[in-house]
């Protein structure tokens, strides 16, 4: 093989490598979709795409804080047991009324947001180990607070739950308006700017000026809300408040939603609108499985083979 055909077949192989971690995940979905539109009786239901939908809302409200710790050169394995957590909380504080019970939840979140951010940024320990002493201590204490299952009985909270605006989820929609505050923060503010030069080099960025610890421990901040706002939501859609399980590897299914949606965990990047993409192709791969009678093992198999395959194409990429 000749120099220059050598070079032709890395340079189309570095292409295909592009493209795959830019648009693989919207590919993903579409192939998903065609597949069960031909194979699961049902799917295209109208009753089929709003449970969707509402399943969807929570993965992806994480995946939101999620893309923001891993873009800065992070990640928060903590935001499952915050889950457990708020609906921990809703249940305690319930008896003040809906509205009060959730905000308990998302400062409760706020909370440990601060306990993860303080850990990396002033304390210095690693994201991963951080986040997860807090992932346990969280999951321990939404124990102690409510050990077993509790009905939630509040009209309000069924209202948030099973809702809707002209046929639309109060669930949904709440999802979209973030993922686009989000998308908004990251894109064109001065915080988004400073998360992502911070993840890209926090050397650099502390050389620049830039104000790396505030910046750090407001990003898992927004983490644990939006985790806590998730664990609200579910709490409404289920109508009960299980520490136990809820929340259960909520950080596996958020990690691939972001990776897969393009957003490296070398950080300096975030791409919104491929985690959303990417909790959509979880879910769809989720549905396919469940559908057609395969144990829930298989969607964790599936997962960890879809986030290796993004995992490979980042960092093939990258070597080029």
């Amino acid at each position: 093989m000749t120099e220059l055909t050598l070079g032709r077949v890395t340079a189309d192989r570095d292409r295909l490598l592009r493209l795959l971690q830019q648009y693989g995940v919207y590919a993903g979905v579409v192939v998903l979709l065609l597949a069960n539109t031909v194979f699961t009786p049902h799917f295209l239901s109208a009753e089929n795409f709003r449970t969707q939908a509402v399943q969807v809302a929570p993965v992806l409200i994480v995946a939101l804080g999620m893309a923001l710790a891993i873009g800065s050169e992070g990640v928060d394995l903590s935001v499952g047991s915050v889950m457990a957590l708020s609906t921990s909380l809703i249940s305690l504080y319930l008896g003040y009324g809906p509205w009060i019970a959730a905000l308990a939840a998302v400062i409760g979140g706020i909370v440990v947001g601060c306990a993860n951010g303080a850990l990396i940024a002033f304390v210095g320990v690693q994201p991963i180990v951080a986040t997860l002493a807090l992932m346990v201590a969280g999951r321990g204490l939404a124990l102690v607070l409510l050990p077993q299952l509790k009905d939630v009985r509040d009209p309000g909270m069924a209202a948030l739950g099973s809702g809707d605006v002209l046929g639309v989820p109060y669930l949904v929609l709440i999802a979209a308006a973030l993922a686009l505050v989000v998308a908004f923060v990251v894109r064109r503010t001065t915080f988004g700017r400073q998360l992502l030069a911070i993840g890209d080099s926090r050397p650099a960025a502390r050389l620049a000026g830039l104000p790396v610890r505030r910046v750090l421990i407001i990003v898992y901040v927004c983490s644990g809300a939006l985790a806590a706002i998730a664990g609200v939501l579910a709490t409404a859609r289920l109508t009960a408040s299980d520490p136990t399980s809820l929340g259960t590897l909520m950080e596996l299914s958020a990690i691939t939603a972001v990776v897969v949606g393009g957003t490296p965990l070398s950080g300096g990047r975030v791409r919104i609108g491929g985690t959303v993409a990417g909790a959509v192709l979880i879910q769809l791969l989720t549905t396919t499985l469940i559908k057609h009678d395969l144990p829930p093992s298989w969607t964790q198999i599936a997962q960890a083979v879809v986030i290796v395959l993004a995992v490979y194409a980042a960092r093939e990429r990258g070597k080029r």
